[in-house]
């Protein structure tokens, strides 16, 4: 009876140390292209596109950065969770250059800016010799959201303030995220995605908006 636990114990131990030797663990950032979509500023961004240029919408760029745990389910395919910090956002900015007050040089701007933090869970295959395919669901949560407004005259700023709005968005955002990418021998990893978040933004549903994220990150496996 002895050496049948003792046998167990010691299988069990080596069945952890294989698995353990498996997982490998790494640390991944990048940039952000991100940007709000949906039906509601569809109609905002039409009508912006009548000012002939004096206002236009314009996508939020920031940085994402966490690890990922990446664990093999077959010889080609592994399930990969992540944690990372990300900044998202939306913006609108005007170049108010008519003819007749030129020389004043106005521009004024107003964006909305997000941090996250983002929890992809992604099924991950090797497709060619270190070319990879990735794809899965992501659960990210609002630490903080502002608007940032500006307003400069002759290249001098008048009016440049932040207001915080987080308490205006849902605090969980699902959505799914997928793209390319490529490990090297020497465990650096490089990766091209898109997040298309399936949760409506405002808490209020004064209007319909989703997150929308382009992310160009590079990794290293240790």
């Amino acid at each position: 009876m002895k050496s049948k636990i003792v046998f167990t114990v010691i299988s069990m131990l080596l069945i952890m140390h294989v698995m353990n030797a498996q997982v490998s663990y790494g640390l991944r950032s990048g940039i952000n292209f991100s940007k709000w979509q949906g039906e509601d500023l569809q109609v905002i961004e039409d009508l912006l596109d009548k000012t002939d240029g004096y206002l236009v919408t314009r996508g939020k760029t920031g940085m994402h950065i966490g690890g990922y745990v990446n664990i093999p389910i077959t010889p080609g395919l592994s399930f990969e969770p992540g944690l990372q910090y990300s900044k998202k956002g939306y913006g609108i900015k005007g170049d108010f250059k008519i003819n007749a007050l030129k020389f004043l040089a106005i521009n004024a701007g107003a964006q909305v800016q997000s941090h996250y933090i983002d929890i992809p869970l992604i099924l991950k295959a090797n497709v060619y010799q270190g070319l990879q395919v990735y794809a899965g669901p992501q659960v990210s949560y609002l630490v903080r959201s502002s608007l940032n407004a500006k307003l400069g005259v002759l290249g001098v700023s008048i009016f440049n303030k932040g207001i915080g709005i987080t308490d205006r968005y849902h605090k969980v955002d699902l959505g799914l995220t997928g793209g390319v990418g490529y490990q090297f021998g020497n465990g650096i990893n490089l990766q091209a995605g898109y997040d298309y978040g399936l949760s409506k933004l405002d808490k209020n549903e004064h209007y319909k908006a989703y997150n929308r994220v382009v992310k160009i990150s590079a990794g290293y496996t240790f």
